[in-house]
This record gives structure tokens, sequence and C-alpha cells, in this order.
């Protein structure tokens, strides 16, 4: 069974600036967005890069490589040249820490 991962303070974590953390070797972009708090894998399905280093536009961030645009809420592929949605992942707000956990395999 995973374990949460302590990310952040909750107020260290703003709008735009994903925290990107690595969890048994899975690399995770960490987001707020208003006033919740999303995490997907950090990884491109187009190209296997990370997404963090792209803009973050409303609730899409964009690939700096290519420009594929990936749904920060669902992980989906939103746009060419990615087709395959990335992995999201459990959020909870625990003590003022943002923590996640990688739940595939649970």
């Amino acid at each position: 069974m995973s374990e949460w991962v302590e990310v952040a303070k909750v107020e260290a974590i703003s709008i735009g600036h994903p925290v990107h953390i690595e969890i048994d070797g899975t690399a995770i972009a960490v987001f707020k967005l208003e006033q919740d708090f999303y995490a997907i894998e950090d990884v491109c399905t187009h190209d296997g890069g990370t997404l963090t280093g792209g803009c973050v536009e409303n609730d899409q961030i964009i690939c700096p490589r290519h420009g594929a645009r990936f749904s920060i809420r669902t992980g989906e592929a939103l746009t060419a040249p990615a087709y395959e949605p990335t992995a999201t992942f459990p959020v909870r707000i625990k003590n003022g820490m943002v923590q996640v956990k990688d739940d595939r395999w649970d």
C-alpha cells in the first residue's frame, strides 16, 4: 500500500507555479488551481519529457517542447502531439501540508 508523501506547506504552492516531486521514481507535478490542489505525472505522453517548466494557462499545463496541452484536473491530453493522458494522483491537506500518494499499485 502506498504512503502519503508531504509536498509542501499549503501556502508554499502558488497558482501557476507547480511543485515537482518524486515518489518511488515517479515524477509528479503538484498544482494549485483556485483553492484546490491537483497532482499529475510530470511527463508528456508524447515524448516522455517533463511538463514542469511549461506555461500554466487556466487549468492546463503546456509542454515546453512541443506545445501539447494537458488538463491539470484530469490529466487528459487536450492537443496534439500528445494523445494519451498523463496519470493523476490523489491529493489531500493534512495539518497544513499538501500530501500526495501514488496509488496506482494499491
